[in-house]
């Protein structure tokens, strides 16, 4: 059974103790499937616990059920350092309805006495059949300030190539950072296939972001009051172009702000982004699964 996290440390339960009350009830299911392309199963049970209550000797199942149960049968599990790379691998190795990304956090990299090594590891992972993405890399400019930046930035660098020579999809970080991970891109050359994890820009940045073809998916951070701005963009991007995600245990949607996410959350904001972009629900979930299967597939 796979299932290999440590105890969760006092500065976890800690964190998960500022997660006000318990995973919300499960929404209305979806009229066709969809995926998460975003989330991590290992901090999810880690600082909040199992969804829905189940047993704990196997956690990863108990999401994966209680996620199908709502239309989202196929989740991305994504790495942020070279353990959750790991394990990311290899429990998209033990269960069929999950894929995995691995990778070095941005905020990940300056912190690291040997970012050669690590960057290493992540490639020896990039190999692995079931990885099908690189990522979350990309640059971070909310948590690291300017004395972390050229770790951050050099990291990119790395992780852009190793997407390129595996050809997986590329799945970036981006915080405050817009300018530069364009940039970036522009200087390395972007593989076929990036993602803008949760993303965060406004309609300008989105313009730029479709006009090259990268896909934007989109949190539950799109259904907050305060985020018109962030409606905006997804308003005028293609729904080809669209991919949803629940970061969990991050950025739970309204009405549940601030209650611990999980994949099964995620049609709360599939019906904002329906309401959002004007598309008919069945239609929307159908391109969200094929734009699913056309970046990480097939599962």
């Amino acid at each position: 059974m796979l299932w290999l996290m440590s105890e969760p440390t006092e500065s976890r339960r800690e964190r998960a103790a500022r997660r006000a009350g318990e995973f919300p009830p499960a929404p209305e299911p979806l009229p066709r499937p969809v995926l998460d392309s975003h989330t991590h199963l290992d901090i999810t049970v880690s600082e909040a616990g199992v969804p829905g209550g189940g047993p704990a000797d196997d956690p990863v199942g108990v999401a994966i059920a209680l996620a199908g149960k709502v239309g989202v049968d196929r989740l991305v599990q994504v790495g942020v350092d070279v353990a959750s790379s790991r394990w990311s691998a290899d429990t998209a190795e033990a269960y069929p309805a999950v894929l995995a990304t691995v990778a070095l956090h941005p905020n990940e990299a300056p912190r690291l006495t040997d970012l050669d090594e690590a960057l290493r590891a992540i490639e020896s992972l990039a190999a692995r059949d079931r990885v099908r993405g690189i990522g979350e890399t990309g640059m971070d400019f909310f948590r690291t300030g300017d004395e972390g930046r050229a770790a951050q930035e050099a990291s990119f660098r790395a992780h852009i190539a190793i997407a390129k020579r595996y050809g997986k999809t590329l799945v970036i970080h981006d915080r405050d950072a817009h300018a530069d991970v364009l940039r970036i891109l522009d200087d390395e050359g972007a593989p076929d296939t990036v993602v803008l994890h949760c993303f965060s820009g406004d309609a300008e940045f989105a313009r730029e972001c479709v006009r090259r073809g990268y896909l934007l998916s989109f949190a539950g951070t799109v259904t907050f009051g305060s985020a018109a701005a962030l409606r905006e963009a997804a308003a005028l991007t293609p729904v080809d172009q669209i991919l949803v995600e629940t970061d969990a245990p991050y950025l739970t949607p309204t009405p549940y702000r601030g209650r611990p996410n999980a994949s099964y959350l995620i049609p709360l904001t599939v019906r904002a982004l329906a309401a959002t972009t004007g598309s008919d629900l069945d239609e929307l979930c159908a391109a969200i699964s094929a734009t699913g299967d056309r970046a990480f597939g097939p599962w």
